[in-house]
């Protein structure tokens, strides 16, 4: 049984208002898988959703280092940009088993790159373009993912 839930035709400012509304539950760590093409608002959410996580420094793309992490009290949130892995073998010099642990958040653009090297997601997010605007769709991949759609209200 898995839980989805969608947004559609929605701008940046209610973008930004979803990753705000997914905040709280986040923030008690999990996988994210984002996917979507260039420019549909995988990084714009990620940015949006450490913020309203608490982060303070600058969110950077991970696009060329391919990961960024941060630390706001007992979290540790880790955003991989794997746009640019040619293997998921390529996975295992940036460390990723080291990082995992119960209170982490991954944040993971392009994961079909990093298909068979990934912990196990618990959310699924598809970003599209709809003109200037975007549809996003949010699928569980575990029982803590389809809880939290259950369980919250998710208006941007």
């Amino acid at each position: 049984m898995s839980a989805t839930a969608e947004w559609r035709n929605i701008d940046e400012a209610a973008l930004k208002g979803l990753a705000q509304a997914f905040a709280p539950m986040l923030g008690q760590g999990g996988v994210v898988l984002l996917e979507g093409d260039l420019g549909a608002g995988k990084t714009t959410f990620a940015r949006a959703l450490l913020t309203a996580l608490g982060v303070s420094e600058r969110i950077k793309s991970p696009t060329y280092s391919l990961i960024e992490s941060y630390r706001n009290g007992h979290l540790d949130a880790h955003h991989l940009d794997l746009y640019r892995i040619a293997d998921a073998d390529e996975l295992e010099w940036l460390g990723l088993a080291d990082l995992l642990d119960s209170d982490s958040l991954f944040l993971i653009e392009w994961p079909e790159r990093g298909a068979g090297a990934l912990p196990a997601a618990d959310l699924g997010f598809c970003f599209e373009h709809a003109g200037e605007r975007r549809n996003v769709s949010v699928s569980a991949h575990s029982t803590r993912g389809r809880d939290w759609l259950r369980t919250q209200d998710h208006q941007p």
